[in-house]
């Protein structure tokens, strides 16, 4: 049954809708088993009408992949001049994982076969959204070193990695286990271990 209005909508809204219905059956079924005649039942049109805002199912994913990127969006990082390194490190991770934890749907793409195997355009999207966050997690840490806040013999660019695969590991950690934990505050807790081996101390 439609859980959203079949009356008529301009194309930029009805676009949107058709965006966020993806986003929220990717969570609620999966990526992998999301077809354009079910997403055109959630919404209570046909499968024509949503074609005639995506010309593909492809086009769809890749809607929604910029929809993801400009909500991830790191609106704490504009605070670098006001915490230090540290406090903006922990502030960006614990971020993006209330992030998750708000768009479920998020490790369920980054691992999907649609993602790997079968939309090369969204894989390499995503694939440039990790880099730029990889960019900004590597600065950040450089920034730590440079006030003494961590150890002169980090790497930062390795340490951002680490980072990365704490929040990558732990999202889908939280996924397997059907949401059942708190993810910002297990992952606040392994963030503070990790951190703890990158100090100077």
């Amino acid at each position: 049954m439609s859980k959203t209005s079949t009356a008529r909508k301009p194309a930029e809204e009805r676009k949107a809708e058709i965006v966020e219905t993806t986003i929220r059956l990717a969570a609620d079924i999966g990526p992998d088993r999301l077809t354009t005649d079910r997403l055109a039942k959630e919404i209570g049109i046909s499968q024509a009408a949503i074609f005639r805002h995506f010309p593909s199912k492809s086009a769809i994913w890749e809607a929604v992949g910029r929809n993801i990127c400009e909500r991830m969006g790191d609106t704490i990082y504009q605070k670098k001049d006001v915490l230090s390194p540290g406090e903006l490190l922990r502030s960006m991770v614990i971020g993006q994982l209330n992030f998750i934890n708000r768009t479920p749907a998020v490790p369920a793409i980054l691992f999907s076969r649609e993602l790997h195997a079968e939309n090369e355009l969204l894989r390499l999207f995503f694939a440039k959204m990790m880099e730029q966050r990889h960019k900004k997690l590597a600065e950040i840490i450089a920034n730590a070193k440079a006030n003494g806040e961590f150890s002169e013999n980090l790497d930062a660019e390795d340490a951002a990695y680490l980072v990365l695969a704490l929040i990558q590991g732990l999202a889908m950690r939280w996924s397997l286990n059907a949401r059942k934990f708190d993810l910002a505050r297990e992952g606040e807790r392994l963030l503070e271990l990790l951190l703890l081996s990158f100090s100077a101390a």
